[in-house]
């Protein structure tokens, strides 16, 4: 299939003439919506943006992936993977937070998407298609490690330096173990208890959302059963439903400083992007152009570093919610991030008692999801060729920058594979 211009979105143009079929599309944008809510924010964290910039992800970028992309049903946004490498690639620039770490990440944006655009026309969706998947399961594992470690601050309502090394950052911890805060770990740990058991009921009512209210309300209510224990960090109150216009800044020397990062970033993001896509594509049957994809995904990023979104990418979670609440078509993904917009009207002045515990206890959820035990088990038995790169990333990706781990990943499968066939001859 070549690559197009004409809006793909409108080769599903039968599915919303047949019965149900819109109401099945919005039902489904509705239920997005919710789950990226908390989501959002939580993303946002640990992206190291404001809360609001998560939410802000999953509006224009979601719209424009689906009117220009090649899948039938993946959704585009903030995700998990993407967030954490964002602020491992940005934070050594620039301090988290601050007005020049914002601007350096729509920036980001607005680079990744010109790659991305660039990598669709040159017709190089092969090229990604041919990372190992063991260099991709081994760096989502190391990413997952990362989260983790990211979070134990909050979770424990201690006040450790932030970007520390895991094993540095275990050790402060553990030496800090006397000052932690009870109703810190109390919201945390709801929120994990929350999530687990809500999982069953997920098609129903997204588990995300039944923990973050849920655990919120037990902090809440622990508050005023145990007054003396003081209130806990909260997230800042959202300032509005509609993101800001933005512009990137295209200076040489930012342009220059962040290339490495837009090279790293650019093939992580179409690396998720092309195996959730191929993954949904595979399991309703449907034909997939990934240099349309790349397009589609990258015009996603330039549109999205204009209406203040960090870079975005395919979303496990949301695109999985997507297809179990029975979408049919991109449709979908247009209504989620239109719903969301209407909800965001109503729910964003009430972020500020969301405990920052509560995002923390979330998103150790979501590290934990993060590690595909039985494709690890699955690759570990397929012999050294892929145990070598699945080890070598996930070590690196824990031990060294974002960046080296994919380089070392890749090198090591590329070696191992040689020194095989050379073996075999």
């Amino acid at each position: 299939m070549p690559v197009t211009w004409r809006l793909p979105i409108l080769r599903w143009q039968d599915e919303w003439r047949q019965p149900g079929g819109l109401r099945a599309d919005l039902l489904a944008g509705l239920t997005g919506a919710v789950v990226v809510l908390p989501q959002g924010v939580a993303f946002a964290t640990l992206a190291g943006m404001p809360p609001q910039y998560g939410l802000y992800a999953a509006m224009v970028p979601c719209i424009v992936a689906a009117l220009f992309g090649s899948s039938r049903l993946m959704v585009t946004g903030p995700a998990n993977a993407i967030s954490l490498t964002t602020m491992a690639l940005i934070a050594p620039l620039a301090v988290v937070g601050s007005a020049r770490y914002v601007e350096l990440v729509l920036t980001l944006t607005f680079l990744v998407g010109v790659m991305q655009v660039l990598l669709g026309l040159a017709r190089a969706g092969a090229l990604v298609e041919k990372v190992p998947h063991s260099v991709v399961v081994g760096f989502t594992a190391g990413a997952a490690v990362l989260i983790a470690n990211s979070q134990i601050s909050p979770f424990l309502g201690l006040a450790l330096p932030r970007g520390q090394p895991v094993f540095d950052n275990l050790r402060v911890a553990l030496s800090s173990i006397g000052q932690t805060q009870p109703m810190a770990v109390l919201a945390g740990a709801s929120t994990i208890v929350l999530a687990v058991l809500a999982r069953p009921w997920n098609r129903i009512v997204p588990a995300m959302l039944v923990a973050v209210v849920g655990a919120t309300l037990v902090t809440l209510g622990a508050g005023l059963v145990w007054p003396g224990t003081g209130p806990l960090p909260t997230v800042s109150a959202l300032p509005g439903a509609l993101p800001p216009l933005s512009w990137p800044d295209l200076s040489l020397d930012t342009v220059r400083a962040l290339f490495g990062a837009t090279l790293v970033m650019t093939l992580l993001a179409l690396t998720e992007a092309a195996a959730i896509a191929r993954s949904v594509a595979r399991a309703r049957g449907d034909t997939l152009d990934g240099n349309q994809e790349f397009i589609g995904q990258g015009l996603a990023n330039l549109a999205g570093s204009f209406f203040s979104a960090y870079p975005a990418s395919g979303s496990f979670n949301r695109s999985g919610v997507n297809v179990a609440s029975g979408a049919r078509s991109p449709l979908s993904a247009v209504a989620a991030a239109l719903f969301l917009v209407m909800l965001l009207a109503f729910v964003g002045p009430l972020a500020k008692y969301l405990p920052l515990a509560v995002i923390s206890g979330l998103l150790m959820v979501v590290a934990w999801g993060l590690i595909d035990r039985r494709e690890i088990a699955h690759l570990w038995h397929q012999g050294t060729s892929e145990r070598v790169p699945l080890c070598v990333t996930a070590v690196a990706t824990v031990t060294l920058s974002l960046e080296w781990a994919i380089l070392l990943g890749l090198t090591s499968a590329m070696l191992v594979r040689a020194w095989a066939r050379r073996g075999a001859g």
